[in-house]
């Protein structure tokens, strides 16, 4: 989706790379193209890398922007994730896996799709399976189908994700949390390029391309025997590592600007203009949840204005439950006179937002973090506990349950 700003200039001052970077945002400029190293035979791809200049002052790289599909784009300004496309569409002329590695939320799947887009199978579909997702005998059956009578329930036979994706590209997310077992047989279609679904005999060839992504420490796993050797060594032809959100800064003003058209499209809602103060505060979190918080903040940022980031800022700072403070930088609380004007509707919306959350931190903290007892005493159910853990960042500490939750941003 286009987000190019019509917007007029507007001086931001900040020091070093972040005046840069907001300064960029707010000076407006024609589109034009840029060359990015393309293999031979794939010039034809339905992809296009634009260039979004800035003047000289400005200081800002090339605008990247990868049209994946008609809901999603890979947009990036940083030179880490400009090398990083730029490899992809080297990688996707070779018919071999790849593997993507990066944390949680910082746009493994977006790199995933680029390289099928840029093969010669974006002709043909591209299936992701989430392998953390489903249980092991569920996940098997997923993946490589069953005949009739396989097991209980089995009326009648189903083809497998592999046969589905025959002559394209399958994405196997989250593949470390894979069981062993598994991963066995997926070395074996890996190797052979041939399967049997469950409860069958015969053998059936799989034409997919495999990409994989985890953000599992995969030689740690290794060595603690939760995932096959062979298997890394098979997966890992080449490797993709995206670095995280707050370790290229240069990316935050333009995703933001691109999610915030996106969403408010979506969302049905007038657009809003970035204030030079939320870009500053931005562009000096550290977003650990990367591009996925991003996007969580941009739909409040919509609805609310200024004020879903002070209650952003503020969750951390006012939680009154023991144990639930994360080590995040400190930002001074606003004084008064910068706070907006708050309305009824607001005030209620967020006092019981906190009055919800430290009730939820407290019957977990008593509970040792059982989440299905602590449903239980809320009278909620599961899925409704995990929904709101979510939406208010509490997390356990480690994954022993007498740890005390924590509050992460």
């Amino acid at each position: 989706m286009a987000t190019n700003s019509n917007s007029a200039s507007t001086a931001f001052h900040a020091p070093g790379w972040a005046a840069k970077a907001v300064n960029a945002r707010y000076k407006p400029a024609d589109d034009a193209s840029t060359d990015l190293p393309t293999p031979s035979g794939s010039g034809d791809a339905d992809l296009s890398v634009l260039k979004n200049p800035t003047p000289a002052s400005a200081g800002a790289a090339p605008l990247v922007r990868e049209r994946l599909d008609p809901e999603r784009c890979l947009v990036a300004r940083s030179p880490a994730m400009q090398a990083i496309a730029a490899r992809a569409r080297q990688l996707a002329e070779f018919d071999v896996p790849v593997l993507i590695l990066g944390e949680s939320g910082c746009g493994k799947e977006m790199v995933a799709r680029l390289v099928h887009e840029a093969s010669n199978r974006r002709h043909h579909r591209f299936l992701k399976v989430n392998c953390a997702a489903l249980p092991a005998d569920l996940l098997e059956s997923e993946l490589f189908g069953y005949e009739a009578g396989a097991f209980t329930g089995a009326t009648r036979a189903k083809p497998g994700q592999f046969e589905m994706c025959q002559k394209g590209t399958i994405l196997l997310d989250e593949i470390g949390e894979m069981s062993p077992v598994l991963q066995a047989k997926l070395l074996h279609v890996l190797q052979d390029h041939c399967f049997s679904r469950l409860g069958g005999r015969a053998e059936i060839f799989a034409d997919v391309r495999v990409l994989a992504a985890t953000n599992v420490d995969l030689p740690k796993a290794m060595a603690e025997k939760r995932f096959r050797e062979d298997l890394f060594f098979r997966l890992n032809v080449f490797s993709l590592h995206l670095p995280p959100l707050r370790e290229r800064p240069e990316d935050i003003p333009v995703l933001m600007e691109h999610y915030l058209q996106r969403f408010a499209e979506q969302l049905g809602c007038p657009t809003r203009m970035l204030t030079p103060q939320v870009l500053e505060q931005c562009l000096r979190h550290p977003w650990y949840g990367n591009v996925r918080e991003l996007e969580n903040f941009i739909k409040r940022y919509l609805i609310f204005g200024d004020q879903a980031w002070l209650d952003q800022t503020r969750a951390p700072l006012t939680s009154e439950a023991p144990g639930l403070q994360r080590h995040l930088p400190v930002t001074p609380e606003p004084s008064a006179q910068s706070l907006p004007e708050e309305g009824l509707k607001e005030m209620v919306h967020r006092v019981t937002g906190d009055l919800e959350r430290q009730t939820i931190a407290r019957v977990l903290e008593e509970n040792r973090c059982n989440r299905t007892v602590t449903a239980r005493a809320l009278n909620i159910s599961y899925r409704a506990l995990l929904n709101k853990v979510r939406q208010y960042g509490l997390f356990p500490n480690s994954p022993e349950r007498h740890e005390k939750p924590t509050l992460i941003a």
